[in-house]
């Protein structure tokens, strides 16, 4: 592109931006919208149907038989394009003051209700794309003043408007950040472009790219991108076709579908019917199929959210869970990602340190998974919706076993701690994190066909020995296991005598017999139940000592240590360490309990 070139394109793109600006200022006035998230809805159902329509002028010059999917009336030529009377001046179709009656009244309900989804997939686009929009504006002569905007600025057949309206609607979606919980549907830029970069989706493979958390589309048009990064002069027509169909997104609520269909549009996919207008979550575990499986996953689920009641409810019992990031990582793991797929993923800091549910996640994670790379983000990323910190995990779904061992696909992982770029503390709005600073981490990448053999530890990155870890863990936590084990098995047989000498009461009468048998059946108890608690204890013992090697919140052991004089900073580091020093007083105290136990045990006996 000449210097003249992109003079011109920055000129159109401000020229762009300073209409959308422009015709948000005019919604301000109207009564009916209230937010910058309202706003943003209001804009886009109107923005996607004057795209759609010239896009179907081009489609109709294409093919003499196209029949569009939206009524004739209700076609964005047929009741808001501008037409020029007698005089060629070009004026309203409808009259301000009958124009909300007509979106609320006929418009809409034609929309909504009128369309039916299985004839093709562009009727599936416009049937999910408008079930739940809403028309908020009451002010006819300001929604006229809105369309007349739209005509002025927005004509999709002229190249450098085409070029430039993605980049300005991804400015939109960026300036939404600040609207609420809305800022939950946008990931900067520089995120999606550098995961879809480092999970590389091959073209010439056909390899299928979902994000089933989608948002407003953003790792998808960076997907996107990177395809058609792939084409050359000697790419064919097919190829070109084939992206459209080797993208997959879902996604939850109305308003961020909306803004990922027309987002899919503006990015030259003609008919974004892949584009899915469900809860991932909310589809029940096995109604999942091996022909649902992608080769590539790039996401950043909801985290800190909860699913309804009975949402999940059928998962497998070990990873059932409400809160969503962790049911989206149990289902990629086991129900999306195919063999040998490769994934990455946003997640808090709260998930590679939890337990629980969350220990069992991570073991799930890095069993199923070669869990090769974690990028620590600082934070502000993503804010001002949240402060908190966040990383990017990067992983490949491993071949099944079918030997019913158990093997860890992940032996090391790697850690790379992004810094701030020099002189800045924090990111923000009006300075977000840029695309360029990633360029250190993609020139320490490597290759994975030969384990990254190629990576450095340096002052940012560091490895972890999993392995070796998991194996010391093991060998120290299974004495502790084996005497659980031994320890019910005892009790065990115990029970078992106890209920072989209650059948023997059945039919019998003798009273002085009975009674005898009762106080057998006392003592086999009696003697049961502190072997129970002393294998509850031995086996809490060696969960002690094993399930910590699935905390992943490593600190970069390469940096220096930050002397800091914040307040809240201390009083953190101080309720840590009482914490780890209670952690460490109750194994103590609860290892001694069980040895003791034992001793005293074997003594009586």
């Amino acid at each position: 592109m000449s210097i003249a070139q992109v003079e011109r394109y920055e000129k159109n793109s401000m020229n762009l931006s300073s209409t959308i600006k422009s015709i948000q200022d005019i919604m301000r006035k109207d009564d009916g919208v209230d937010g910058d998230a309202q706003r943003l809805g209001q804009l886009t159902w109107m923005l996607f149907l004057k795209v759609f329509d010239q896009r179907e002028e081009e489609w109709e010059d294409d093919n003499a038989a196209y029949k569009s999917p939206l009524p004739e009336r209700y076609r964005w030529r047929n009741w808001a394009a501008y037409k020029a009377d007698a005089d060629g001046k070009k004026k309203p179709q409808i009259a301000g003051s009958e124009l909300i009656s007509f979106v609320n009244n006929e418009l809409f309900p034609s929309l909504k209700d009128q369309i039916d989804a299985s004839k093709s997939p562009q009727h599936k686009v416009i049937k999910q794309v408008f079930e739940d929009a809403n028309n908020y504006m009451k002010s006819g002569p300001q929604m006229l003043a809105v369309i007349e905007k739209l005509e002025a600025a927005i004509n999709f057949h002229d190249f450098k408007t085409r070029a430039s309206l993605g980049d300005v609607y991804e400015q939109m979606l960026n300036d939404l950040r600040g609207a609420g919980n809305a800022g939950e549907f946008y990931t900067p830029r520089a995120i999606t472009a550098f995961m879809a970069d480092r999970v590389n989706p091959r073209l010439d493979k056909r390899e299928t790219v979902m994000d089933p958390a989608c948002g407003t589309g953003g790792f998808l048009t960076a997907a996107i991108d990177h395809f058609r990064n792939q084409l050359s002069k000697k790419s064919s027509a097919e190829d070109k076709r084939a992206i459209e169909e080797l993208i997959h997104g879902i996604e939850k609520k109305q308003l961020p579908h909306l803004l990922c269909t027309t987002n899919m549009l503006l990015h030259g996919i003609d008919v974004p019917s892949q584009i899915e207008h469900r809860n991932t979550l909310g589809i029940g575990w096995n109604e999942w199929s091996a022909n649902d499986k992608v080769d590539c996953i790039i996401t950043n689920p909801p985290f800190g959210g909860y699913e309804d009641d009975g949402v999940g409810s059928d998962y497998p019992a070990d990873l059932r869970t409400r809160e969503t990031a962790d049911m989206f990582i149990a289902l990629i793991i086991k129900k999306l990602l195919k063999e040998n797929g490769r994934a990455a993923v946003v997640l808090p800091d709260g998930f590679l340190f939890g337990d629980g549910i969350k220990g069992t996640l991570k073991k799930l994670l890095l069993r199923d998974c070669k869990l090769h790379t974690i990028i620590r983000l600082p934070k502000g990323v993503f804010a001002p919706y949240t402060t908190i910190k966040t990383n990017l995990l990067f992983f490949t779904k491993g071949a099944a076993a079918d030997d019913g061992t158990e093997h860890f696909r992940t032996d090391t992982i790697w850690f790379y701690e992004h810094p701030y770029p020099k002189g800045y503390k924090s990111y923000s709005k009006t300075k977000p994190i840029r695309l360029e600073e990633f360029k250190s981490e993609q020139e320490w990448w490597g290759d994975e066909a030969n384990d990254f053999a190629d990576r450095v530890e340096n002052e940012f990155s560091w490895k972890v020995d999993f392995k070796t870890k998991r194996e010391q863990a093991e060998a120290a936590a299974q004495p502790h296991w084996q005497r659980a084990e031994d320890l019910n098995n005892q009790a065990a047989a115990l029970e078992g005598d106890a209920g072989n000498l209650r059948k023997s009461l059945i039919g019998t009468t003798d009273a002085a017999y009975r009674e005898k048998i009762d106080a057998q059946i006392t003592e086999l108890r009696a003697k049961a139940e502190p072997l129970r608690l002393q294998a509850r204890d031995a086996q809490a013992a060696g969960d002690r000592i094993y399930w910590p090697i699935f905390n992943l919140d490593i600190k970069n052991p390469n940096a220096p240590e930050e002397e800091t004089h914040d307040p809240d900073l201390l009083l953190e580091k101080y309720k840590k360490l009482v914490g780890d020093i209670e952690e460490t007083e109750n194994q103590i105290k609860s290892e001694l309990a069980a040895a003791l136990a034992h001793h005293f045990f074997s003594e009586d006996a």
